[in-house]
């Protein structure tokens, strides 16, 4: 943060590289829309009408932030940043208000990470409980028409979810017992930005992830974290993503509840840990295909993952694969297929495309981080390992198409699975390839992929039948 910023900074003097901080706050999920329903001329009225919105919203498509844009308008009226912080901290913009005055934030009385919208707000003063599995699920509307919504109307979104009290979370995992599942704890592993524990709500079991702030992850971008989670799977629902119960945010640490998945992760199966069997090829190509057919359905709402890796795929008692961790996930312009850029790299090195790499975010990057989990399914290998050489999983793809190296994909494929057919791991193999291609352009998009995966597992149904 700047040190000269006060309450009474015009915004017009802010540098340029604050507006881009605060944009990364606020251009995901149309934050930005929030802040300009706040803002008033001096009689009171609305400063920027519909029609302003629609302006600003087709500057997305132009590869500008609506964020930047809109404060370097509004800064031409003498408008100050304790104004600004005033409205970030009315919608409960936490992390975005730290990055201009860090005391505004942490005098306020939500510091302990509240939701960040109205709509979410409204959660917190519905009685706890949990959501039943036969609550009916209206059909999922893209953030975008949400946000526009909330412009009109500050109904609740197309979920309900809980608001749990944090001490009755620490009440059902033996106040977050640290101890492994195996050893009498409730810590089932670690997750993003936190620990996930094993509990016991209203008689169903859950996956509760209390949040908590590392080296390189500020409590601001922790705020965010949490926002981003809740308001992403507020929005959208899917047999193939993970299913939140609800959160809490009264206590030390803000967490998130999750439908517990009982068969953990692809990667921990994959591994076969804590003596789990290997996982036969039929099942794996099953799960390729649900979490290709959960990536279609974000793809085709907008969304860009950005952190798709095997210990983001969850399994279901019956391994139907459940992708979750959308902390990180960012929501685009409806109808364009336009790259985002942002300051801050993140994500898993081991998974990252090569413009990722570089700020660049793109449904194509998704692609390319799920030919990475396609070659974790043949192989049964880590996506990284410092014993491995290559240490890269992704880049052994190199030495199996080098007619000089010895290694085949033969060699390459988890003989533990068994059950493979050689035409049918080649055909996947090739998938992995296309995905894993250096020029994003040249990379299936997620649809294609689906289609190439679903060809491979109705072979494997008609083999089995004959």
């Amino acid at each position: 943060m700047n040190k000269s910023v006060t309450s009474s900074t015009y915004i017009r003097n802010l540098n340029y590289s604050l507006l881009r901080n605060l944009a990364d706050f606020l251009d995901p999920q149309d934050r930005w829309k929030d802040i300009i329903v706040s803002i008033r001329k001096p009689g009171g009225e609305l400063k920027y009408s519909q029609h302003h919105v629609r302006r600003f919203e087709c500057l997305i498509v132009q590869g500008k932030s609506p964020t930047v844009e809109l404060l370097t308008d509004w800064g031409t009226t003498n408008s100050t940043v304790g104004e600004l912080v005033d409205i970030l901290l009315s919608n409960k913009l936490l992390a975005a208000a730290g990055l201009l005055i860090p005391d505004a934030a942490e005098e306020c009385t939500c510091a302990s990470l509240p939701p960040v919208s109205p709509a979410l707000q409204a959660y917190n003063d519905c009685p706890t409980r949990v959501l039943d599995e036969g609550d009916p699920q209206p059909p999922p509307a893209s953030p975008v028409q949400q946000t526009q919504s909330q412009l009109e109307t500050t109904e609740i979104g197309q979920q309900d979810f809980s608001s749990f009290l944090y001490h009755e979370l620490m009440r059902v995992t033996g106040n977050f017992d640290d101890r492994p599942i195996s050893d009498g704890g409730c810590r089932l592993g670690e997750g993003g930005f936190g620990t996930v524990y094993k509990g016991l709500l209203n008689d169903k079991p859950v996956a509760i992830k209390k949040l908590c702030p590392v080296d390189d992850v500020s409590i601001y971008e922790l705020r965010v974290q949490f926002d981003q989670e809740i308001q992403t799977l507020k929005a959208l629902k899917h047999e193939h993503l993970v299913d939140m119960v609800g959160f809490s945010c009264d206590g030390q640490h803000p967490c998130l509840v999750y439908v517990l998945m009982s068969n953990g992760s692809l990667l921990d199966r994959l591994a076969c840990l804590e003596g789990s069997p290997p996982l036969p090829w039929r099942q794996r190509c099953s799960i390729a295909e649900g979490t290709a057919r959960g990536l279609e359905y974000l793809h085709n709402n907008h969304h860009v993952h950005r952190d798709v890796k095997s210990a983001n795929i969850l399994l279901d008692e019956n391994f139907v694969a459940k992708i979750s961790d959308f902390g990180l996930t960012r929501a685009s312009a409806k109808r364009t297929s336009t790259t985002m850029m942002t300051e801050r790299v993140v994500g898993t090195r081991a998974y990252m495309a090569p413009e990722a790499m570089r700020g660049e975010i793109t449904a194509k990057s998704d692609v390319f981080s799920f030919g990475v989990v396609l070659l974790e399914i043949l192989s049964g290998l880590p996506p990284a390992a410092e014993n491995q050489e290559p240490q890269f999983l992704m880049e052994m793809r190199y030495d199996i198409d080098d007619e000089d190296e010895d290694l085949t994909l033969e060699d390459f494929l988890d003989k533990k699975m068994g059950d493979w057919e050689q035409s049918h791991v080649e055909s996947i193999y090739s998938l992995a390839c296309n995905c894993l291609h250096e020029r994003k352009n040249r990379r299936p998009v997620i649809k294609q992929v689906l289609l190439e995966i679903k060809g491979v597992v109705k072979n494997l149904s008609l083999d089995f039948k004959a």
